[in-house]
């Protein structure tokens, strides 16, 4: 799907989230979420020839794929994050969305502790 399709699609959506918040906002807020699933959807969709081409290039580099499993996962918690950030902002609950970016900060730390436990050791054996 192209762009000019995709934005077409949400600014629609948009349009009638505005409308049904007067009258409806529980309908209003689902279909947002709704438009907001659907784009994440289609972008994961439209990208995987890129994550198969980081893939291919990361294997011709000989690094292994441990070190990129990290930076997908970390992406993934990234994005996922975001979007629940912002769905929670949409619906005014900016306490909450605070704490989930602070998880979200947290579980990526959490994931990238190998690559810092490789970057000490190569500190190490350099100062060795």
């Amino acid at each position: 799907m192209n762009m000019i399709t995709m934005t077409g699609i949400t600014v629609i959506a948009a349009a009638f989230s505005i409308l049904l918040k007067k009258k409806h906002p529980e309908y209003a807020m689902v279909l947002s979420l709704a438009a907001g699933i659907w784009m994440m959807a289609v972008l994961i969709g439209e990208a995987v020839p890129l994550f198969q081409w980081i893939g291919e290039l990361v294997d011709s580099t000989g690094m292994g794929t441990d070190y990129t499993k990290i930076l997908f996962k970390a992406l993934g918690i990234c994005f996922i994050t975001q979007i629940a950030c912002d769905s929670c902002k949409d619906l005014g609950e900016t306490a909450i969305a605070a704490k989930l970016e602070t998880a979200g900060k947290i579980a990526v730390l959490l994931i990238s502790l190998p690559l810092f436990q490789r970057v000490l050791d190569i500190v190490k054996e350099l100062m060795a």
